[in-house]
């Protein structure tokens, strides 16, 4: 099925941003592969808690959908001339509502211009009211390997409050069919510190989930997104709002019973047993290169085939219909094109990966900056040797990362790390200017 041809390197026409002005040329290592994110943004309906950029299924278009999904993926691999893909991820949205032969047609278009190995971890989100066992087939068929499953939840009373179309009952049965099909690589999702959730109900969730699930888990805790139902709900007083200090306690109860359970803590929001981390996330986390496919998919590579040699940030277009008139005119949806500075390219491997429980080796900091170390950046800061002393913050022979417990309060560790990475940074460049 998979053409496994490499990219030819034709140019393209850019995007509606006005071009920038390259000045410095970006080593070129890392630029030969990349990771791939495809955008489905239909939902059969808007739960209670979203605020991301999906919308109400459409019957009536896939047709087109798919056409431009492909038209995409093959002008913004050109646009990179990336040699391999280490993975593909299908997110959404719920891309389980898309037909298997529209999955197989944008896997032919990537297979068509960069290598996709047969290995290549594929994943496609689905859930529940959409996966049946012959869809979940289909998918496999299609060349997916991997199945994200959004369960959210084990409790009835839950799934209606986060506005769910699915009962934990048909959640454990989609979840059952998924591990059949696909075993060690199907992956949930659940969320935690629901309005009015105790920790006991919490409890029991996870000792529930852990008789069930597979070998990766992404946990996440509930944020009431402005114009969310659910937020409205809170605000208006109709719903408590979450306890943080709670929430907290979930966080740290889920960290130990995973643990306990054989789980590896990998990430802030990710856990896995027997090695079945996620290699898409780690690509993100990593700071590799990732192209980004569909309706308000985010990008971040180099574009090589119109002379680029600096990496790219880049958001495509956020609404279907324009998106696809664009697609239709240009080959692409690419509305923004920000070219990122070495210190942007710094601040985003520091952020992302920092999320890690392996951090910031010495040698990937050294591919990234090749003029600053990091003792020398954070080495004699005295606000993050205190860090060090509270034992958040690690700083030693194998590089920078949080602890176990820094970890928990990554969020409030970012802004003096960020600020001394700026600080640095200024110092440097003002004497290089003298």
């Amino acid at each position: 099925m998979l053409c496994a041809r490499t990219a030819a390197g034709a140019v393209i026409k850019r995007c509606f941003s006005t071009s920038v002005v390259v000045t410095r040329p970006e080593d070129h290592k890392g630029t030969e592969e990349a990771a791939i994110y495809v955008h489905w943004p239909y939902c059969e309906k808007r739960c209670s808690y979203c605020n991301f950029n999906k919308y109400i299924s459409r019957s009536d278009n896939e047709g087109a959908l798919r056409s431009c999904l492909v038209k995409e993926a093959g002008t913004l691999l050109q646009l990179s001339q990336v040699r391999r893909i280490t993975s593909v991820f299908f997110g959404g949205g719920t891309p389980s509502l898309a037909s298997p032969s529209t999955i197989a047609a944008v896997l032919d278009e990537i297979s068509c211009h960069a290598l996709l190995e047969r290995d290549a971890e594929i994943t496609l989100e689905a859930n529940p009211t959409s996966s049946e066992r012959s869809r979940l087939h289909g998918f496999r068929e299609a060349g997916v390997n991997r199945i994200s499953v959004g369960l959210q939840s084990l409790d009835d009373k839950e799934l209606h409050l986060l506005g769910r179309t699915h009962t934990a009952s048909e959640t454990l049965h989609t979840l059952h069919e998924a591990r059949q099909l696909f075993p060690g690589r199907t992956s949930v999702d659940i969320i935690f510190g629901l309005p009015g959730q105790s920790l006991d109900s919490w409890q029991h969730s996870l000792q529930h989930l852990l008789t069930v699930c597979d070998d990766h888990l992404s946990l996440y805790q509930l944020t009431l997104e402005r114009g969310t139902s659910l937020f409205r709900l809170v605000n208006e007083g109709l719903l408590p709002p979450p306890d943080p200090d709670l929430t907290a306690h979930m966080y740290d109860d889920a960290r130990n019973t995973l643990s306990a359970a054989g789980f590896r803590h990998y990430e802030v929001s990710n856990f896995a047993r027997n090695g079945a981390l996620s290699t898409h996330n780690q690509s993100y986390w990593l700071g590799k290169q990732y192209i980004g496919v569909g309706p308000g998919a985010h990008g971040r590579f180099v574009p090589r085939g119109s002379g680029g040699v600096r990496r790219e940030a880049r958001i495509q277009t956020l609404e279907p219909e324009p998106w696809m008139r664009e697609v239709t005119l240009y080959g692409h949806g690419t509305r923004k094109v920000t070219l990122l500075s070495d210190l942007d390219v710094l601040s985003e491997t520091l952020v992302l990966g920092l999320r890690t429980d392996t951090g910031i080796t010495h040698d990937h900091w050294q591919r990234v900056s090749n003029s600053m170390s990091l003792h020398h950046v954070f080495g004699s800061s005295e606000e993050i040797i205190e860090l060090q002393q509270e034992r958040l913050l690690l700083l030693d022979e194998r590089g920078l990362r949080c602890s176990w417990k820094g970890l928990a309060v990554l969020d409030s560790l970012l802004l003096p790390l960020i600020s001394q990475l700026q600080k640095v940074w200024n110092n440097q460049e003002q004497n290089e200017n003298i």
